[in-house]
């Protein structure tokens, strides 16, 4: 029997540790049972969770020896720090072969221990930029749902660590165990697409004289970067050297992320059909922005449309 241990803290999320508890703790009658589900703490004893009720764990740090996963389901607040008992602890279980699994915030606590430099991982959108700024060495994709390296795997948001737990279901032990599972917790076997789908579109932060502004107001037209230039009286390459200096970014993909934007807003907000908001966007035809919104968002405008439509 697999054996799965969620390192839990205060003030504990209830969420993300029920996310990991629904798909490796649930028994079901007639799913076969292939992981035995524990938690441990620091200090065994209450642990305070963010629903305002505390939960009784029995094991402590000795657990994790016998852990042949260890989840760290949510870190808050993400700026506390990392005991070095616990920071040993994940150090022995990593060196002698137990997968660690991080859900949302957790990658933070995984990141003070130095396991994650020179890796690629995610979190939660609204967290990846303190992560990177944080630490350096770590190479973060905000875009994913989930990164799995085999021995280390993290996940985005809360909801993305049922998808990284199916995951690993699947890897486990078969893509149709892990659709049983899946169909007992009403949820899709496996997502499309990625954390960008989830990420609120944005007003352009006017830090160009006004140029962002001037742009987003005419995506319905073929705005060029060369007129965006012209309206500053510059040259393209002082306008992209401003845009990779203030923005990180090119002019070019500006405008397209601008343009995409807008047809998140128009698939969510109207009836349009896609050709009609590729028109209005600025991106031609039907295909044009099928294949641009892929590229960016991870799925198609029809079934962005279908799970984010405001009635």
């Amino acid at each position: 029997m697999h054996r799965v241990l969620a390192l839990v803290r205060p003030v504990q999320s209830t969420f993300e540790l029920g996310c990991a508890m629904e798909v490796f703790g649930t028994r079901r009658t007639g799913v076969t049972q292939h992981y035995e589900f524990d938690v441990c703490t620091q200090e065994p004893g209450q642990v305070a969770t963010s629903a305002g009720y505390a939960i009784s764990v029995a094991h402590g740090l000795a657990a994790l020896e016998s852990a042949d996963t260890v989840i760290i389901p949510g870190w808050t607040p993400v700026e506390a720090p990392l005991h070095n008992d616990v920071r040993e602890a994940l150090l022995r279980a990593h060196g002698r072969g137990a997968r660690l699994v991080t859900i949302c915030s957790g990658v933070f606590a995984l990141a003070r221990t130095g396991l994650l430099d020179g890796r690629s991982t995610t979190t939660h959108w609204a967290n990846a930029a303190q992560l990177a700024r944080e630490f350096p060495l770590i190479q973060v994709e905000p875009d994913r749902l989930y990164i799995d390296h085999g021995d280390i795997a993290t996940s985005a948001g809360a909801g993305a660590g049922i998808d990284l737990c199916l995951h690993l279901v699947r890897n486990d032990h078969g893509a149709e165990h892990a659709a049983i599972i899946a169909r007992h917790m009403v949820m899709p076997p496996q997502r499309d697409g990625g954390q960008v789908q989830y990420v609120p579109t944005q007003p352009p932060c006017d830090a160009l004289d006004g140029l962002l502004t001037w742009a987003d107001d005419r995506l319905s037209a073929e705005v060029s970067v060369a007129e965006m230039a012209a309206h500053l009286s510059i040259s393209t390459r002082t306008l992209a050297r401003r845009f990779a200096d203030q923005l990180g970014t090119s002019p070019g993909a500006w405008l397209l992320s601008r343009r995409v934007s807008r047809a998140r807003v128009l698939l969510e907000q109207t009836d349009l059909s896609v050709e009609s908001i590729a028109a209005r966007v600025g991106l031609g035809t039907a295909v044009n922005l099928r294949r641009r919104f892929h590229s960016r968002v991870g799925t198609t405008p029809g079934a962005y449309r279908r799970a984010f439509r405001v009635p």
